[in-house]
């Protein structure tokens, strides 16, 4: 792996910027507050003794559904593979983060919680691209809960996006979190590969998505792992 200043366009400085997409919106993300990677500066890495590799970014962070661009400054740690450590990630970010969506929220979680039959949707978006607008707010929330995967198995020699949400099914509301049961099929763009997880989590506007349960499912009889965060 290169140290020192580092092409932005190249894959080691676009695969650390990624991590940072992943965990903005696990931090920060909403049905109505989604982050994404808009470009690459600058980008620096740096062996740290026999711990890992950290790299320093200046990257211009997007939230796509208001369409507001920021520049931010990032650290992304990778720990040696040999340590099983899940990256590290530290991100300054002025205002983006300060974007204020809390009245679509709680009118979205309140539809949630009134409405007689529980939401559900599959193939979002469909072949064409396409997701109906009353739909996109559960796509925002898949696509949140699915970089809970992306965060957690990133590494230096991956780089994942999201691809679709293959269903997604509201539960029950629990504790006044609102819970769904949700398929992704993730894009991992080193390999080509794309991958299917399992996911199980919760919303609300107070407590942001948490994610209890993953699974990524199996391409065969013995391949499945299942990781749980509670």
């Amino acid at each position: 792996m290169a140290t020192g200043e580092l092409n932005p366009n190249h894959y080691p400085a676009q695969r650390a910027a990624k991590v940072v997409q992943h965990y903005l919106n696990t931090r920060y993300g909403s049905p109505y507050r989604l982050f994404g990677l808009q470009r690459v500066h600058s980008g620096n890495a740096e062996d740290v003794a026999d711990s890992g590799r950290k790299y320093q970014l200046e990257i211009s962070v997007q939230e796509m559904i208001g369409n507001t661009t920021e520049k931010c400054s990032a650290e992304v740690f990778f720990a040696r593979e040999e340590q099983h450590r899940s990256v590290e990630v530290q991100a300054l970010c002025k205002d983006i983060l300060k974007i204020d969506t809390k009245a679509q929220e709680e009118a979205f979680y309140q539809q949630c919680k009134m409405n007689q039959s529980l939401l559900s949707a599959q193939n979002l978006p469909d072949s064409n691209g396409h997701i109906e607008p009353d739909m996109k707010p559960l796509w925002h929330l898949g696509t949140v809960a699915s970089s809970f995967v992306m965060l957690n198995q990133s590494t230096e020699n991956t780089l994942y996006n999201m691809a679709q949400v293959a269903n997604i099914t509201q539960l029950p509301t629990e504790n006044d979190q609102l819970k769904f049961d949700c398929h992704i099929l993730l894009h991992e763009m080193v390999s080509q590969e794309i991958v299917h997880w399992k996911l199980l989590f919760t919303w609300s506007p107070v407590g942001g998505v948490k994610v209890p349960h993953m699974e990524q499912l199996p391409h065969c009889h013995d391949c499945e792992r299942s990781t749980n965060t509670n």
